[in-house]
């Protein structure tokens, strides 16, 4: 069974990044931000965007977007 930072190294290598809903929906994973630290700490070149939407009640809200830095 492989652990959740080799389920997210995965990830990033065949779709090219991942977000938190994306870790939750497709892997269970409830914590994406310590596993991407927990990487970083380990040496992986991991990049981030912030992102921006406006939920369905007009607030305004921001997300991380990981990938792969060359």
């Amino acid at each position: 069974m492989k652990n959740q930072r080799q389920l997210i190294m995965e990830h990033l290598e065949k779709f090219g990044s991942i977000t938190p809903i994306e870790a939750l929906q497709e892997y269970g994973i409830m914590r994406l931000a310590s596993r991407i630290c927990e990487l970083r700490q380990m040496g992986a070149n991991i990049q981030d965007e912030t992102m921006f939407y406006t939920n369905r009640i007009g607030q305004h809200k921001h997300y991380a977007k990981y990938y792969l830095g060359e």
